[in-house]
């Protein structure tokens, strides 16, 4: 499966230059207002809202979590595709949310930058699960 590699390794890729994307483009300005006027209508919704140093240190936590399962992707193992499933499903949704969110608001939003890359890498692995 060497493709199943590849294809993780360029979604790993390609999330770590959305990190850096939305990191420059101050996302944390629309998300933690957006957090907070959807949790003053649906209270039970347990959305956090986050600061800079530990926003950005959980992405860069998952993104190197992610690059270390590399090996696991290019050896083929077992439990690499349901991973890739949820990788690249939660991956596209992300890239969508963005894209979407950006026509809605008639503006480009955070992270709008690199959506169509993440995109597209993400529906590279989908289609590199076999």
């Amino acid at each position: 499966m060497p493709h199943l590699g590849i294809a993780w390794l360029a979604l790993c890729v390609a999330l770590g230059v959305h990190v850096v994307d939305e990191a420059l483009t101050d996302f944390l300005s629309v998300y933690n207002p957006a957090v907070q006027a959807i949790r003053a209508r649906f209270p039970f919704l347990p959305l956090p809202t986050f600061t800079f140093p530990v926003w950005l240190g959980g992405l860069i936590a998952v993104t190197v979590l992610l690059f270390a399962l590399s090996p696991a992707a290019f050896r083929g193992e077992p439990a690499m595709r349901p991973a890739a499933y949820v990788f690249g499903l939660v991956m596209a949704g992300n890239g969508l949310l963005h894209l979407g969110g950006s026509v809605y608001m008639r503006k480009a939003m955070p992270g709008v930058y690199s959506a169509p890359l993440i995109l597209a890498a993400a529906a590279y692995l989908l289609i590199s699960i076999r």
